[in-house]
């Protein structure tokens, strides 16, 4: 599978990263304890089985539109197969542009059964995950909102990539004029 994700500017990955270690250091599950050199604060817009063509070419001009201000609005909480513990971005207007073009770039060349539908316009949450396991309830702890530092006021996307969750590869989703040539 690939995933299409939205990078954070320096300063908010910086918080980011804060959070996963003090998550950590309280014994709680933590994208700190995550060990690939791959892992990094991001946002997931989107994953599917593979990036055709078609599909780079439409990523390459939403990419364009980078960077993005977004705005952190909390901590939240999600139950799914696993449990994840995130702080939630704001589902503003450009954000939800940005989502939706992204997710029809690749529902554009995709075959059916092959998208996440948790990533859907309408079903998706947009966060940046702090923690996350398979232990159900395990971000029921009480001091979870005081282990963390304050949410960054000015965040920024930055830019896209994609990972191969097979291959562990990582690709710079860059605009055609910034591309290589």
């Amino acid at each position: 599978m690939r995933t299409v994700e939205a990078l954070l500017d320096e300063a908010a990955d910086l918080v980011v990263r804060e959070a996963w270690q003090r998550l950590a250091e309280a014994g709680l599950p933590s994208q700190a304890r995550h060990p690939s050199p791959t892992n990094s604060p991001h946002l997931t817009l989107a994953a599917c089985g593979e990036l055709t063509a078609p599909i780079r070419w439409e990523l390459a001009e939403v990419a364009a539109a980078l960077p993005l201000p977004v705005r952190f609005t909390g901590v939240v909480r999600f139950e799914r197969p696993t449990s994840v513990l995130g702080w939630a971005l704001d589902l503003d207007s450009t954000l939800a542009s940005l989502h939706r073009r992204v997710w029809e770039a690749v529902a554009s060349d995709s075959p059916p059964g092959t998208l996440n539908p948790l990533h859907e316009p309408g079903r998706w949450s947009p966060h940046i995950t702090l923690g996350r396991t398979r232990r159900a309830g395990a971000f029921a702890d009480r001091r979870i909102p005081e282990l963390l530092p304050a949410l960054p006021v000015s965040v920024r996307l930055t830019a896209l990539r994609s990972y191969d969750t097979e291959t562990g590869a990582l690709e710079l989703l860059e605009p055609r004029s910034q591309g290589r040539r």
